[in-house]
């Protein structure tokens, strides 16, 4: 299959996104998939309507897959990753005098070795990388049919995966090579809580916001958490951004979530099935579930999580430290891969396209409606509302060291770890926001220029400088 992702930047007629185009002139395979309703159809751009891959170019072997990789990667960050302005220019000027007055200010052909030489030959080509079919991991889902994996010569197998018990034990196993993860797992399985203890790393985030706590449609009387004493709600596992956003939220409005409530642990797949059956009263979990409630309208989404905090981490991309020090090149590889497949994520302009691309049985196996209207922030709520919130999720893969502390000091909290902890040694040692900061940068992409910040969670400060004290200072929890 070809990868567009491949065509030559310096042609106005090629398209550097990834997939086919549709009538409508979105992109991507399969179906267009446009919402039948014109309240939540997003506008068209006309100028987006682009060629697909040049049919008359060559195949390319490892060597030029990586030299187009930096060509394009350098053309995309000069016009800012937005494709329109990037071919309304070349027609304008013209790609030769584009590629001409490129190579007199930056020497390509030694950005294009240093490039090789700083990967080498890859230890390994055959991957099984596992994802759990939400909309968080839409990164490492889309890099697939797109064309990431295959442009840094990886020859990646996505397996889909029902829960996140078996991501854990499968990558424990060694079985997978890499998965898609919560953010917190990669911490817990390190410190060999919850599991066996082994070395893992989270050398990048996949997505922030991007969860909802979405109540049965027979709640919406109840719409105040202090009502919800006795209630039933299920989260996606137990070391997950959903259980502590959840505990926290409940918290906060005078509820103890250990006795006042029941938190029980349910697959992303399963969760509308629970629902309706009315075996739960609502949940804390990844899209699309809360948008597929409102689809099969059983459910309704109550808050979205980036309204508890603004650029939570959720999912991320994980691997044991054996992995990447046993496979170096091919690590560094998988790495920028899924670098620059959250950086293309975050862009809304190409939300559309994503949305068809892991729509697919293959991958989320959901209507291309719900997966869009999660992606693009244009919903139904559920309670009569049409909503705009186009960070509703985002993707930024910078693993700041403070999300892994303010998650540890939770993990505290809560009773899942006791004894002293070294929160900002631990952190260090599981986010990787240093190699991915130089990752992001070689790819042309501007990181943070340090690797932790203190954050507002419910109108709180959150001090990542005294996390001990921070975790003793609520007036519920176990610490």
């Amino acid at each position: 299959m070809p990868t567009k992702s491949l065509s030559n930047p310096f042609d106005a007629e090629s398209d550097l996104r990834h997939g086919g185009s549709c009538r409508h002139g979105h992109h991507g395979p399969g179906q267009c998939g446009c919402f039948d309703h014109a309240d939540l159809n997003p506008d068209h751009e006309p100028e987006a309507r682009m060629t697909t891959h040049r049919s008359d170019e060559p195949a390319m072997d490892t060597d030029a897959i990586m030299d187009r990789a930096v060509e394009s990667a350098i053309v995309r960050a000069m016009f800012g990753h937005n494709e329109i302005d990037r071919r309304r220019f070349l027609k304008l000027l013209g790609g030769g005098t584009i590629a001409a007055a490129l190579a007199s200010v930056l020497p390509l052909d030694k950005v294009k070795a240093a490039a090789k030489d700083s990967l080498g030959p890859l230890e390994k080509k055959k991957l099984r990388i596992g994802f759990v079919p939400i909309t968080c991991a839409t990164p490492i889902i889309m890099a697939h049919p797109m064309g990431f994996y295959e442009r840094y010569g990886l020859d990646v197998e996505v397996i889909k995966t029902a829960g996140w018990a078996v991501a854990r034990d499968m990558s424990l196993s060694g079985q997978y090579d890499a998965s898609h993860m919560l953010s917190p797992m990669p911490l817990a399985m390190s410190m060999g809580v919850g599991s066996i203890s082994a070395p893992f790393i989270m050398p990048a985030v996949e997505n922030i916001n991007g969860q909802a706590i979405t109540l049965h449609n027979k709640h919406k009387d109840k719409r105040d958490p202090k009502d919800w004493k006795g209630f039933r709600f299920a989260v996606p596992f137990e070391y997950s951004m959903h259980n502590f956003l959840l505990r926290y939220y409940v918290a906060e409005h005078g509820l103890d979530p250990d006795q006042d409530i029941q938190i029980r642990v349910v697959p992303p797949p399963e969760m509308v099935a629970n629902l309706r059956a009315e075996n739960v009263d609502g949940y804390l979990a990844p899209d699309p579930f809360n948008q597929r409630a409102v689809w099969e309208q059983v459910g309704f989404i109550h808050m979205l999580t980036k309204d508890i905090w603004d650029g939570h981490p959720c999912c991320a991309f994980a691997c044991s430290r054996a992995f990447a020090e046993e496979n170096p090149n091919t690590f560094g590889a998988l790495f920028r891969a899924i670098v620059e497949a959250t950086q293309y994520s975050s862009e809304p302009a190409n939300r559309i396209e994503i949305a068809e691309a892991i729509a697919p049985r293959a991958y989320l196996n959901q209507p291309v409606p719900v997966v869009q209207q999660v992606l693009t922030g244009r919903f139904a709520d559920g309670l009569g509302n049409i909503q705009d919130v186009p960070d509703r999720i985002d993707f930024d893969p910078f693993p700041w060291h403070s999300m892994a502390i303010w998650i540890l000091t939770q993990m505290k909290r809560w009773g899942y770890i006791e004894g002293d902890v070294n929160y900002s040694q631990i952190a260090e040692q599981v986010f990787l926001a240093t190699e991915c900061g130089d990752v992001m940068k070689e790819l042309g992409f501007e990181p943070p220029e340090k690797t932790a910040k203190n954050f507002t969670i419910m109108g709180k400060v959150f001090d990542y400088t005294d996390p001990e004290a921070y975790a003793k200072s609520f007036a519920i929890g176990r610490a």
